[in-house]
């Protein structure tokens, strides 16, 4: 069975067990290791993949042969992605007209961008720059862009590159609706059963959690350029109880921020019913 994912800590840390046949009755995984942004393209398409890691923000234009995952994947709070300036204006209003990096157009990240600023920049930023996530610090510390909006380990090792922090997406999108934010989701092929899949996804994140350290040397192996502090944090945060099950909760934080992002036009709308079927 094929699957992909990115070589993040917390994508490591939940199917540790379930790609090194530690999960009982699983198939042999091939695994290929992807930033979110590539496989955000690939469920838009035919392809070769069973089950793929993509931001929820792609949902909508989820290809008809893959179906939602209730685990597995990253939602939650005080995790949300950092917009970050070279230089002490803070202020929201400051980035009018100006040039600002994002990791992709078709995520979470992004949308939540375009929602705050909507709300909190007068007239509207310039240029949208996407480039890789790993890029963008070096981007905005050099002066190649006004702003960038990061996200995984970024927000623990901006303040390496002398940034500063302009807003917290996560921050403000629970103050603005009382919801946990849907950043990963987890989709598999509808020629799958999905009960199976959210058995062995359980199963992989129980194990990951009775034995923590049974998968530090993978996590580390595949970790970019982090040490094993900064990637102990970035699992802390990233998988939790919504990693394990969705539950009502987590599907209201999706229909909120894909509802929103419609009615922007940032989004095609969504049958939100059928993320659950």
């Amino acid at each position: 069975m094929k699957i992909v994912y990115s070589p993040c800590p917390n994508d490591t840390f939940v199917f540790h067990a379930l790609v090194h046949g530690l999960v009982p009755n699983t198939p042999d995984f091939e695994v290929r290791y992807a930033d979110i942004d590539l496989t955000n393209g690939l469920v838009t398409t035919p392809n070769e993949y069973d089950i793929l890691k993509i931001s929820y923000a792609a949902l909508p234009w989820l290809s008809d042969e893959y179906r939602l995952i209730p685990c597995g994947g990253a939602l939650g709070r005080g995790n949300g992605p950092l917009v970050l300036t070279a230089n002490s204006d803070t202020d929201p209003s400051s980035l009018q007209g100006k040039r600002v990096a994002v990791p992709s157009e078709r995520s979470t990240a992004y949308l939540l961008f375009r929602l705050w600023a909507a709300q909190n920049v007068p007239g509207g930023i310039g240029e949208v720059v996407v480039m890789p996530f790993d890029q963008i610090m070096p981007a905005v510390r050099d002066g190649q862009v006004d702003a960038g909006l990061v996200i995984h380990e970024a927000r623990f090792t901006y303040p390496s590159y002398h940034l500063q922090l302009m807003a917290d997406m996560g921050t403000w999108w629970e103050a603005d609706t009382g919801l946990p934010i849907p950043l990963g989701a987890i989709v598999a092929r509808r020629s799958l059963d999905p009960a199976l899949i959210t058995s062995w996804i359980q199963s992989s994140i129980d194990y990951g959690w009775k034995h923590p350290e049974a998968s530090r040397s993978y996590i580390l192996e595949h970790a970019q350029e982090m040490d094993e502090h900064v990637a102990q944090q970035h699992i802390d945060l990233y998988v939790n109880e919504f990693t394990r099950e969705l539950g009502d909760e987590g599907y209201h934080a999706i229909e909120a921020l894909l509802g929103r992002a419609a009615k922007e036009g940032l989004v095609p709308e969504i049958d939100f019913s059928a993320l659950r079927s």
